[in-house]
């Protein structure tokens, strides 16, 4: 396979907006050549979080967004295209991950629901356009989630030292790529990243996230709430699992903030720092206790690297490791998942597998996503 141009398209748990790379992909080299990112308007960033959580008339206001996102990114698209003097036959495809809204995949008839609509983007890209990456995984048993791991390991991977991929978007995961590539990738949703952190700062202060992290560095950790965060049921679930802001949302908090009524917001906005730093750094821990036969090095991705006093907590907490950027592994730590998408499609396009059975618990390999033609 010679060097084919993809398009990844992401937009995460964060909510803050749509990240898009254009990229040349051979097997597992990935070479970013360009990329667009759009910042959501208030108003979009309110339709999308109302519809993490049941109200009403959900199914018009789903599809309604999603066409907006759709012709939204398809502008974004245009404009990359033209920056770059290419036309829409110069892309193989693109790769459309679409905002997540729902992600139920441990129900009886389980689910995950990403709105955007495939058709609607390729119509106005002229670009085929593969979306829907994961229900596949999820028929065949698995969470549908985490589904980059597999384009870490492609594209990650060292002989010379295990390395743990952190990205901490609106939910924190975790992927470990072994340097001995008969071990087994790792990979899940560790718990909340930046929503819970975000969801506070708005409602005590309007703003849309902690700048550096200095609110959460004025305060102090509570520490009974503290113990009850760290007691929830999903932090203490063994993997395969995956979660998202239907789950780790202000309901969640409330619940627990009704024991501490008196407590200080900023001490909150700290020990929910101190909540999704624990939580990566505990799982780090227990996974290093069977990989300890290489060096090991952390490399982080995400908006959560922006926040340097959770970054500083994280270092503090396993000291015997180095925490670097992916950026030292040549993709912009903002920019990984949607390489990630690019790449994914690459892999549907060939007919090849997308997921990986070890992260997501999926019963077979399986090639992911739907076409759609312009």
């Amino acid at each position: 396979m010679d060097k084919e141009l993809f398009i990844g398209v992401m937009s995460g748990t964060s909510v803050d907006g749509i990240d898009i790379c254009l990229s040349a992909i051979q097997n597992s080299t990935v070479q970013l050549i360009d990329w667009q990112c759009l910042s959501f308007t208030a108003n979009i960033k309110t339709k999308i979080k109302a519809l993490c959580l049941p109200s009403e008339n959900e199914i018009f206001r789903a599809h309604s967004l999603g066409i907006e996102l759709s012709l939204l990114t398809a502008d974004q698209i245009n404009t990359l295209l033209l920056r770059n003097a290419l036309c829409p036959k110069d892309i193989h495809a693109i790769g459309y991950h679409g905002q997540t809204i729902r992600h139920h995949p441990d129900l009886n008839h389980p689910f995950s629901i990403q709105i955007g609509c495939g058709s609607t983007l390729a119509h106005h890209t002229k670009i085929n356009t593969i979306t829907d990456f994961r229900m596949a995984d999820i028929a065949a048993g698995g969470q549908g989630a985490p589904l980059v791991p597999a384009f870490h390991q492609a594209v990650f991977h060292s002989p010379k030292e295990n390395r743990f991929i952190i990205n901490v978007g609106g939910i924190a995961n975790i992927t470990l790529i072994p340097a001995d590539l008969n071990k087994a990738v790792c990979g899940f949703d560790t718990g909340p990243g930046n929503t819970l952190l975000d969801e506070w700062i708005y409602t005590k202060k309007l703003k849309d996230f902690d700048k550096d992290g200095e609110w959460a560095r004025s305060g102090t950790t509570i520490p009974k709430l503290f113990k009850l965060m760290m007691e929830d049921s999903y932090i203490n679930k063994q993997a395969p699992k995956s979660t998202g802001k239907e789950y780790f949302n202000l309901s969640w908090l409330n619940l627990l903030l009704k024991d501490f009524p008196k407590a200080k917001a900023e001490d909150v906005q700290r020990t929910l720092t101190e909540f999704t730093c624990v939580t990566i750094c505990r799982d780090i821990k227990t996974l290093l206790q069977n990989y300890d036969d290489n060096p090991s090095s952390i490399y982080l991705c995400g908006g959560g690297i922006n926040n340097t006093f959770l970054f500083e907590r994280l270092d503090s907490q396993i000291p015997e490791l180095e925490i670097k950027s992916t950026i030292d592994l040549g993709i912009h730590p903002q920019l990984v998942e949607a390489s990630a998408f690019a790449w994914l499609a690459s892999r549907t396009a060939l007919g090849k597998p997308g997921n990986l059975k070890s992260v997501t618990g999926a019963n077979q390999d399986k090639v992911l996503g739907c076409i759609y033609h312009p």
